[in-house]
């Protein structure tokens, strides 16, 4: 790993209908509060040499602008969900610009569900080639570099659907999760940074809320962790005046930085 570390950028904190949630009225939905406005959930990762995304959501072009992402060196998808892959096609800028197929990394199950979703993207008939984001499918399989950076792919689970969480330096990424398997809890060790899902208060079958992440946080014990995936029961500020030290409500915006491997 580059010496200067990692960079993480989270793009989007908010659950699947983003916050505010369309005609709601609630008092998270109506805030004034910036840090309670919630993008669906993304992050970049950046190292020296090397910039990761995570997912691809619905506002990724408005993600892209308001944090000046200019390059996109891989894909990483945690699952087939819509609110991670809905932005696909803003890849094209990507490709284009640097000239080249963008590699995409999932599980295959994830990558069989965006070709159905995508087909032309991926069988461009009559299509203009400008026209499509020029995309390379990569089934993940253990561990593997893309630049500077080695990703160590997470088996998680989202209720019955497997999911991947990702690895970077000391770095993890624990989106959509419900369950984190037996063999899983090895890869979180000795982390500096976690960001975990935390949908909510009540228990929810395919999420972790608010009770189960911390305390999970807590037996991963990263030096800091940071919720995602948040929906709109929960406001930023009183949230976070009920958690632990070294734990809080991640935003859209936040920028955390983590030293190297």
């Amino acid at each position: 790993m580059a010496d200067r570390g990692l960079t993480i950028s989270v793009l989007g904190s908010g659950t699947s209908h983003g916050v505010p949630m369309i005609a709601c009225d609630c008092a998270v939905c109506m805030s004034d509060s910036p840090r309670d406005k919630r993008m669906r959930p993304s992050i970049v990762i950046q190292s020296a040499g090397t910039s990761l995304l995570v997912d691809t959501t619905p506002e990724l072009r408005l993600q892209c602008l308001a944090h000046d992402i200019r390059r996109v060196d891989a894909v990483l998808y945690t699952h087939y969900h819509v609110d991670h892959v809905a932005g696909l096609d803003d890849l094209r800028r990507f490709s284009a610009i640097q000239e080249a197929a963008i590699p995409c990394y999932g599980q295959s199950a994830t990558l069989d569900r965006i070709r159905a979703m995508f087909p032309y993207v991926f069988d461009p008939v009559g299509t203009h080639p400008s026209a499509v984001p020029r995309l390379s499918l990569r089934t993940i399989d253990g561990a593997f570099d893309v630049g500077d950076c080695r990703v160590t792919p997470i088996p998680l689970m989202h209720g019955s659907m497997p999911v991947l969480g990702f690895r970077v330096g000391r770095f993890a990424y624990c989106t959509d999760v419900s369950e984190i398997p037996a063999a899983s809890w090895e890869l979180l060790r000795d982390l500096d940074v976690l960001i975990l899902d935390a949908l909510r208060l009540r228990p929810h079958p395919t999420h972790f809320n608010l009770d189960q992440a911390v305390d999970h946080a807590a037996k991963i014990g990263a030096g800091r962790t940071f919720f995602t995936h948040i929906a709109h029961e929960m406001g930023h500020a009183e949230t976070n005046a009920s958690l632990p030290d070294g734990m809080e409500l991640a935003y859209d915006g936040l920028r955390i930085e983590c030293g190297p491997a």
